[in-house]
């Protein structure tokens, strides 16, 4: 897929209020800091599409971006350990949940894990919930340049036997690295054929 428009729509804090669900849509989420804003960067071949920012939970809200007039892409806030309060940390799940559950043209849901790490009990709990809800995503390594490929290796292998613990079946998934674009044409080529099976 050839990527010849990305641009910014909106920012939204209730499903309700994001762009008409005319078209195929797809969410990035992962827990702060995981390089997610990068990512997206990386997926349009844009700097500063997605704002990055040294400051772990920056991104606060539903965020919209139209892609060659053809799909969306959304930023969403990420889960973890961003210093919010209690009351607000309650608020932004509640708006992710009810995103993720009730958006009629969400195809699928990208969740972006740092291969650099062990299985996080908090990512391993909110795909536990995506899986339980019947919420269709995919598993994002990201990162894949800070280690040798061998390494990479044996941490999804980690990962993927840990999620084999409980699940029948564990997600398909993608390694990527956004400085050296690993994983980026598979990435896209996986949401192109998505939307071509795309139905309002």
């Amino acid at each position: 897929m050839k990527i010849v428009e990305a641009k910014f729509l909106m920012s939204n804090s209730e499903y309700s209020k994001c762009p008409k669900p005319d078209k195929p849509e797809y969410a990035f989420i992962g827990r702060s800091n995981v390089g997610k804003s990068s990512l997206i960067n990386s997926l349009v071949q844009k700097k500063d599409l997605a704002k990055t920012s040294q400051v772990p939970g920056k991104t606060q809200l539903i965020n919209h971006f139209s892609i060659n007039q053809q799909w969306y892409l959304v930023d969403l806030p990420g889960y973890g350990y961003a210093k919010v309060s209690k009351t607000e940390r309650e608020k932004f799940e509640k708006m992710i949940m009810d995103y993720l559950s009730l958006r009629s043209n969400l195809v699928c849901t990208f969740v972006l894990i740092d291969v650099r790490h062990e299985p996080q009990k908090i990512d391993l709990a909110f795909m536990e919930t995506l899986g339980e809800k019947g919420i269709p995503f995919y598993i994002v390594f990201t990162k894949a340049d800070k280690l040798s490929p061998t390494a990479v290796g044996k941490n999804v292998e980690a990962y993927i036997e840990k999620m084999q613990e409980t699940w029948d079946e564990v997600p398909q998934y993608f390694v990527s690295s956004s400085v050296n674009g690993t994983g980026r044409n598979d990435i896209l080529a996986e949401i192109q054929k998505l939307n071509q099976d795309f139905q309002v």
